[in-house]
């Protein structure tokens, strides 16, 4: 019995199962006791080394996504964004989106939860084993914008194009150069239609060409980010303040939406210019 007991545990190590090995001895006290069968004893093995790999692989793909602190849509407090319809994010949290390429944008005043509801619907998806990657619009530009310069832009934005999820948040917070509107239209380019994203804006899409600096190019941004997308306008005060509601200024809590999305108005790509240019 003991020699038998040290070839399992020997396999267990040699297998990589520590909280099975860990759990071995109590589940072979339960097995003695009757209190469970042997199919049992080899479920709940099996069981707490799985929950056990699914929790550092999510730990690690939560890091690796940038998706850190989490947030989740349990913790969203909907009450006091009555214009959001919480059916619609429920049913954006099913992931179908992400299968479908399609791309998600919530637009709304600065502080209303537009990234909380991003970064949830990112860990959602780390949690169905899909791939994600977060990063402001200023992050991943400034990283486009380092590697054109190394001469690995066509290596990042592959990189980049790989996530089954992307997550670009506070677009319209900063300003671009025309140069960096250009690289991210390159990379909007290479995931069209391949690649599912969430965007955030606090600024209407009547409002992007002076966001990326000229028109032409948000022109050719929105006939890819329009043509399969969800838009969710978020309308009221300041999530984050949402405890001090009593202190934000009436005009404030009456903040009027931002405009929705006019048509785009033509089909084509930015011209180059001395950063590259798109890709034709």
């Amino acid at each position: 019995m003991t020699d038998l007991l040290d070839r399992i545990r020997g396999a267990l190590v040699g297998l990589k199962m520590p909280r099975a090995l860990e759990a071995l001895d109590h589940t072979l006290r339960q097995l003695e006791t009757g209190e469970i069968t042997a199919i049992e004893a080899i479920d709940g093995l099996l069981s707490e080394e799985y929950a056990t790999r699914e929790t550092r692989r999510i730990d690690v793909a939560l890091r690796t996504a940038k998706l850190l602190p989490v947030k989740t849509l349990e913790g969203f407090d909907f009450r006091f964004q009555p214009s959001l319809d919480r059916e619609r994010i429920a049913a954006l949290a099913q992931l179908d989106f992400i299968r479908r390429a399609e791309i998600v944008h919530f637009l709304g005043p600065p502080g209303t939860g537009k990234s909380h509801l991003a970064t949830a619907l990112g860990v959602a998806a780390v949690k169905a084993g899909r791939s994600v990657y977060r990063a402001t619009l200023a992050e991943l530009i400034s990283a486009l914008t380092q590697a054109e310069r190394e001469g690995r832009l066509a290596e990042k934005i592959r990189f980049y194009a790989r996530a089954s999820l992307l997550i670009v948040d506070e677009i319209g917070y900063l300003p671009i150069t025309t140069g960096g509107a250009n690289l991210f239209f390159q990379l909007v380019n290479a995931r069209y239609e391949k690649g599912a994203m969430i965007l955030t804006s606090n600024r209407g899409f009547a409002e992007w060409g002076e966001v990326f600096g000229d028109p032409v190019v948000a022109t050719a941004l929105l006939d890819r980010l329009l043509h399969h997308a969800v838009v969710i306008q978020i309308e009221g005060a300041s999530y984050r303040l949402r405890a001090h509601a009593d202190l934000i200024p009436e005009h404030v809590r009456a903040n009027a939406p931002i405009a929705p999305p006019p048509p785009p108005k033509r089909r084509g790509r930015p011209p180059k210019n001395q950063n590259g240019g798109a890709d034709h």
